[in-house]
């Protein structure tokens, strides 16, 4: 089992806390709770993964079980509101352990959750998706989707414990994975070039990605816990990514919207002559070794997402701003960049 220790300059001790990454955790969970941060358990996970891995945890603790429906498009307040009123049905108090048992969604939103119930009670991340133990589990973001554009509701949250057990994979569907690789290739392309060896990105090397991906964004989250500056690097490829999601009412995935954005964002760094065409040749070839989209398809209009950006958290005064490369492990905010320029990316992009 790999431990990764994880602090914040700003915070207390009481912030820090551990990720752990191995096979076997959730039971050794249920066995030694104390060890993870979990007293009096509520477990948070979604209609579909219930019955794989939630049941059993729930049975194992003697905790209640609280479902909410399975897909991004729950992620929302109301999703919010009905979960409190089970978690006070449940007899959950101040000196609860919300556990969010699940992908992005179910982390999302169990998180924040954790963050308002009561003002606020612990909470442990047990991601079972790729893409959630890669990035979205750790570093302390919390929230939820308005009709208006993704996660514009939220707080930052750091759980208790972080449980990444990676036998869970096992039940991981193909497309899952994909979207899983995304933020993967994300990461190296921001900090770690190793992650972007195609050979390794098979699911028998899970161990050992998860972990190397985890400790590039561990590494960030503790220099600049609250995003006041190299955490927005992270957001590598998320502005196209959240505005594909949005115009298409979320029939692309997370991870697919993020495949295109990293190919989207490789483009418009070379469009501004800050990248070489070689360097965009083998973003392009990472994401389809990957099997991620590196093409919108005519049936989404540029100035439609451009329209959706504009709404993005990351602007601000209502300038654009991207992340983008000079090359691998070169990220750079660029701002104030036009809107002919990103929508001329986009057309080529169609």
């Amino acid at each position: 089992m790999a431990t990764i220790h994880v602090t914040t300059p700003e915070g207390t001790s009481s912030e820090d806390y551990h990720i752990h990454i191995g096979r076997g955790l959730l039971a050794e969970a249920i066995q030694y709770p104390d060890h993870y941060g979990i007293r009096n358990p509520v477990i948070i996970s979604n209609t579909t993964l219930a019955p794989l891995h939630a049941q059993a945890l729930a049975a194992g603790f003697n905790a209640p079980l609280l479902t909410m429906p399975d897909g991004e498009a729950y992620k929302t307040l109301e999703t919010v509101a009905m979960l409190y009123g089970e978690m006070v049905n449940a007899g959950a108090d101040r000196r609860s352990t919300v556990i969010a048992l699940g992908g992005g969604v179910v982390g999302d939103t169990a998180g924040f959750v954790a963050a308002t119930y009561m003002r606020g009670v612990d909470f442990v991340q047990v991601p079972t998706s790729l893409l959630a133990m890669v990035d979205s589990s750790v570093g302390g973001k919390v929230g939820v989707d308005l009709p208006q554009g993704k996660n514009l509701v939220g707080a930052f949250k750091q759980p208790k414990s972080v449980l990444i057990d990676t036998e869970v994979l096992a039940t991981l569907p193909d497309v899952e994975w994909q979207n899983g690789m995304a933020e993967l290739i994300k990461h190296g392309l921001l900090a770690d070039e190793g992650l972007l060896d195609t050979s390794l990105h098979r699911r028998e090397n899970a161990a050992e990605l998860v972990t190397r991906a985890v400790q590039v964004k561990v590494d960030v989250v503790q220099r600049d816990p609250y995003e006041h500056g190299e955490r927005a690097h992270l957001n590598l490829g998320h502005t196209f990514a959240h505005a594909v999601e949005q115009v298409t009412n979320y029939a692309w995935a997370h991870g697919q919207a993020v495949g295109f954005g990293l190919m989207a964002a490789a483009r418009l760094s070379y469009a501004l002559g800050l990248c070489s065409a070689e360097f965009v040749d083998r973003v392009e070839g990472i994401l389809a070794e990957a099997g991620l989209p590196r093409r919108l398809g005519a049936a989404i209009d540029p100035a439609a997402l451009w329209a959706a950006m504009r709404t993005d958290k990351k602007w601000q005064g209502g300038t654009s701003r991207f992340v983008l490369l000079r090359d691998v492990c070169q990220p750079l905010i660029m701002e104030d960049i036009q809107q002919e320029t990103v929508i001329d990316v986009l057309q080529g992009l169609r």
